[in-house]
């Protein structure tokens, strides 16, 4: 018998691979940082031994979610700023409070949002904010897998000065966790309307230079759409084709006011798109054109965005909005179905990060990211159907196991990486200072 680290067994495996193997009396092996076996319980147990077991109690066993688009940080302004349009929200409240920030309210708040994620059963996220070395510290601190990146713009920041010093922020950054096994980079131009075609140019050398994704707020609003139109006569999606920006290893986030020709370039190019539904209603930016585009084969994952526009990071969440808003939207019930959204949350999600031969599927050599779903719950019985139960039905509240890298995070609902009375009071005195201000 083979000994490995882990053994995860009593559960319902959902693998998420290829196959979409379902298997009802599942297990898994965990060795080091890796899944060495996925099948059925029996034939598992049979071959490994492990001195640490871990009981699904009949719940669900899946690939932790993965959010394709926040900023974690953001945790420190959740409410601070509500029911107001998107310019008006980031130009009169969000930038000047960002103007405000320290390394140490970056990083408070990133444990913040790590926890958040870690008890609703998120395992990886890409970030894009400010003192981002902080973020990265910080999910490293809290055991979470993420990809991050310093916003780049066309005016100073509070970070790094000047955009050219934000260009070398952004390659120490690269330099510094390159090989990490949890951090990876990216670069971050804001979007077309905050960053020049020269800025977007050098930003995208880096980017090829070094083989890394870039990571762009793409077409948010018809406003955004206009302001584009007006200043170079094109779409912001034709923009950046025309500019020689686009390219597989782009993430466009939002992508909400496109047009059929938009549609098809980002086709052409194989732009990977995130998608953030909960968002875009509350900044009343619209409704993406999500079932287009997967129509036309474009890879789409999902984001919850930042606290400040959301108001909290739960992917369960974000799931049973993106299903139902869609329907509603296209008058059609059978659009994105349960199935469809799982792996938008998991392996699609994992593609539009560029992360999917490591994680986003139960698969042996794969990274084991893994969470469990408590299933012994009212609101989950009976179960006719694990994908419409976890799109439908689960909330993050459910999840009671998180696992990132062979490691656990969270066991039985108890996080074991954070102090999470701490985090919560650090963040609250954070507030406080904000509100004085």
């Amino acid at each position: 018998m083979e000994s490995v680290d882990i053994l995860i067994i009593n559960g319902r495996v959902l693998t998420m691979a290829r196959d979409m193997a379902l298997i009802d009396k599942g297990a898994l092996a965990v060795s080091g940082d890796q899944i060495v076996a996925v099948g059925r319980q029996e034939d598992v147990v049979n071959e490994y031994g492990a001195a640490r077991i871990l009981d699904a109690c009949g719940g669900i066993i899946m690939p932790g979610l993965v959010n394709t688009h926040t900023h974690a940080a953001m945790t420190c302004f959740r409410g601070l700023a509500d029911d107001l349009p998107l310019m008006t929200w980031l130009q009169e409240h969000i930038f000047p409070a960002e103007a405000k920030l320290t390394p140490d309210i970056v990083y408070k708040g990133t444990l913040l949002a790590c926890a958040e994620m870690i008890l609703s059963g998120t395992t990886t996220f890409c970030d894009m904010y400010l003192y981002e070395d902080f973020v990265a510290k910080a999910a490293k601190h809290a055991g979470v897998r993420a990809l991050v990146g310093e916003v780049l713009y066309d005016f100073p920041s509070p970070n790094y000065g000047p955009v050219e010093e934000g260009l070398k922020y952004t390659q120490t950054l690269i330099d510094a966790w390159r090989d990490d096994p949890l951090i990876n980079i990216a670069v971050e131009p804001h979007s077309p309307y905050l960053c020049s075609p020269e800025l977007l140019g050098k930003t995208k050398v880096i980017a090829d230079k070094e083989g890394v994704p870039i990571v762009i707020h793409l077409s948010e609003s018809r406003q955004e759409v206009a302001q584009i139109q007006d200043k170079y006569g094109k779409t912001p999606v034709q923009h950046l084709a025309g500019i020689g920006f686009l390219a597989p290893n782009v993430v466009a986030d939002h992508c909400v006011a496109l047009s059929e020709e938009d549609i098809e370039t980002l086709k052409d190019y194989d732009v990977k798109v995130a998608h953030n539904p909960e968002s875009n209603m509350k900044l009343a930016s619209g409704v993406a054109p999500i079932p287009k585009l997967l129509d036309r084969g474009i890879t789409v994952g999902i984001g919850t965005d930042g606290c400040a526009s959301n108001n909290n990071l739960d992917m369960f969440q974000e799931m049973d909005t993106l299903a139902k808003l869609h329907k509603v939207y296209s008058m059609d019930p059978t659009v994105l179905d349960a199935k469809t959204v799982v792996g938008m949350a998991t392996i699609e999600g994992a593609r539009v990060l560029g992360l999917d031969d490591q994680i986003g599927s139960l698969e042996p050599g794969k990274k084991a990211d893994i969470i469990i779903v408590d299933t012994k719950r009212p609101h989950l019985v009976p179960m006719y159907n694990v994908y419409s139960h976890l799109v439908y039905a689960v909330s993050g509240h459910d999840v009671v196991t998180a696992i990132v890298d062979g490691k656990v995070l969270m066991e039985e609902r108890v996080l074991k990486t954070l102090d999470v009375n701490e985090v919560m009071d650090n963040v609250n005195e954070i507030a406080d200072k904000i509100l004085e201000r």
